[in-house]
């Protein structure tokens, strides 16, 4: 059984400036889950994430391993409110 949820995750390591955004939109994407990404102030990444709960276990699996050029020290999850986002996008 599929269980929907929601989550805010931080991932912190080298994760900007090497397609950490697109990459983690792809991924999400690919999955059919919702809600976004954006850049920090502090250098970490965040993404709100919506969809079953195997197919967020599989996308932040895959954020740990991140894009090609990124290095990853730590994913960060917190269970949120589903906002009911549509699509997944970049935020600036």
């Amino acid at each position: 059984m599929l269980w929907p949820m929601a989550v805010r995750t931080i991932i912190s390591g080298r994760v900007q400036g090497v397609g950490f955004r697109a990459f983690t939109r792809d991924a999400a994407r690919s999955r059919d889950l919702r809600g976004w990404v954006r850049n920090r102030d502090d250098g970490t990444v965040e993404a709100h994430v919506e969809g079953p709960d195997r197919e967020i276990e599989s996308l932040l699996t895959e954020l740990g391993r991140g894009p090609t050029f990124g290095s990853v020290s730590s994913v960060e999850t917190e269970d949120v409110d589903d906002t009911g986002a549509t699509g997944f996008e970049i935020r600036r």
